[in-house]
């Protein structure tokens, strides 16, 4: 029997590893106020700009991460974008959920947001998990999660 056919009759695989999520593009109305919004709430810095691979239409995104680019969020223009405003119940994107050390750092962060004039939950467990929440929007209305494990 080859490893093929034992992986369809036990139903696991061997794909290669996944190190974790290196960035997320978001598509944004505005990039410019996105990315002074995203630098000023969530302290990311700029890192780059860079074209839309295989676009003839200009598309381009702003690159934000933290200083060891080990988090990135790409802020995506596209000039065909018709200024419709998120729906996380579309097809595509629901939300963000960046993790927290803990729910000391939820409290911090309910209080960062606050004092930012950006309104949220406050700090709320997850009913069944072991995991306490924070939401919040962007200026775009893309749900944003802050997440710490609780116990």
């Amino acid at each position: 029997m080859t490893t093929t056919e034992t992986q369809a009759e036990t139903g696991t695989s061997t794909s290669p590893d996944l190190t974790g999520i290196q960035h997320v593009g978001l598509t944004v109305l505005d990039v410019e106020a996105s990315a002074e919004w995203y630098q000023r709430v969530l302290g990311l810095q700029r890192q780059f700009e860079e074209p839309h691979h295989h676009s003839d239409q200009g598309g381009y995104a702003v690159v934000l991460g933290t200083p060891d680019m080990s988090l990135n969020i790409g802020l995506d223009h596209h000039p065909a974008n018709s200024g419709d405003g998120f729906d996380p119940a579309r097809t595509g994107l629901d939300h963000v959920c960046f993790q927290v050390s803990s729910p000391d750092a939820l409290a911090a962060w309910a209080t960062h947001l606050g004092e930012h004039g950006v309104a949220n939950s406050g700090v709320y467990p997850m009913e069944g998990t072991p995991f306490s929440l924070l939401t919040f929007n962007d200026p775009d209305g893309i749900q944003l999660e802050l997440i710490a494990f609780a116990g």
